[in-house]
């Protein structure tokens, strides 16, 4: 995006106790995504809306038509930047690598490092692996839903017959 709306914006959130995770415009349509230790509330985000609204309409920074979008990164946190990335050490992530010569490669796994140019993750097959961050087509945290599967009765049995006897 050419203009700098990160500037002004960052200080109005933060006066609704809101931190700015990103930032995007994309086809008419501006994505303003932020976050708050606790999580983001509905209430949060009316506010958010209403205030950014407002200044977008007393500054009118944007020449063309656009739908404002003000929402919250959600359980599955997108990453595109190096800051996104830095908050992910410990966390399990899922990214696609593009490669010069090579086909893209899809590497999920923790997090182990990560600086302003390079990830460096531990991949279940890979192994640990560092990939510029440059070279990632789209990446985003792994949530996972409850304690991990057990196996079900049916297959933790499976070297029995299953009749009584």
């Amino acid at each position: 995006m050419a203009m700098d709306l990160e500037t002004p914006l960052r200080p109005l959130l933060s006066n609704l106790g809101l931190d700015l995770y990103d930032l995007e415009m994309i086809s008419g349509t501006l994505t303003i995504t932020v976050t708050k230790d606790g999580g983001v509330d509905l209430e949060s985000l009316t506010k958010a809306n209403r205030v950014i609204g407002e200044w977008l309409d007393a500054n009118d920074p944007i020449p063309n038509r656009y739908t404002l979008d003000v929402s919250s990164p959600g359980l599955e946190r997108r990453l595109r930047t190096p800051a996104h990335f830095l908050t992910t050490v410990g966390e399990v992530v899922t990214l696609r690598e593009l490669r010069k010569d090579l086909p893209t490669r899809r590497l999920e796994g923790t997090v182990l490092r990560c600086d302003e140019k390079t990830v460096t993750l531990n991949d279940a097959e890979a192994g640990e692996v560092t990939v510029a961050i440059s070279d990632v087509e789209r990446a985003r945290t792994v949530f996972k839903w409850g304690p991990e599967a057990k196996p079900s009765p049916s297959k933790a049995t499976s070297g029995k017959s299953g009749k009584k006897g």
